[in-house]
């Protein structure tokens, strides 16, 4: 009989170190611009390290990923734990969290309609800011 508990990540100064470059910022970035980030800040994580932190925090639901319009990755430490999508402006990358129960009904609904259930899904919206549209 095998244990299927997970075993909880030790937190190293380099994993707190990403951690925290997160809770500073409030836009998406990619693994690399934090990488960057920590590094401006005399924080040596090597990028390596920089993607491990990052895809165990995505795996314990304390950050959000969204996939960038060219396919790249990008992370942030959303305010918010449940499930929710976003609506990013593609000039400054302001982003808003927004709940869309249309969708989640939609999708249980073609889930249901096709035999499957405990169905998952991510939706990003993007689009151009007002403040970004006004410049």
């Amino acid at each position: 009989m095998s244990d299927t508990r997970t075993t909880p990540t030790r937190m190293t100064r380099q994993r707190a170190a990403v951690a925290e470059v997160l809770g500073d910022t409030d836009e998406f970035r990619s693994a690399q611009q934090l990488h960057e980030l920590l590094r401006s800040r005399g924080d040596s994580v090597g990028l390596a390290t920089v993607y491990r932190t990052l895809q165990t925090l995505a795996e314990g639901g304390e950050v959000d990923v969204l996939r960038a319009e060219d396919g790249e990755s990008l992370y942030r430490r959303c305010a918010r734990r449940e499930h929710h999508h976003h609506l990013v402006c593609r000039s400054c990358g302001r982003t808003v969290e927004i709940d869309g129960p249309t969708v989640e009904a939609w999708a249980t609904q073609v889930g249901a309609t096709h035999g499957f259930d405990d169905i998952e899904h991510t939706i990003e919206l993007w689009g151009t800011c007002s403040t970004c549209r006004e410049s």
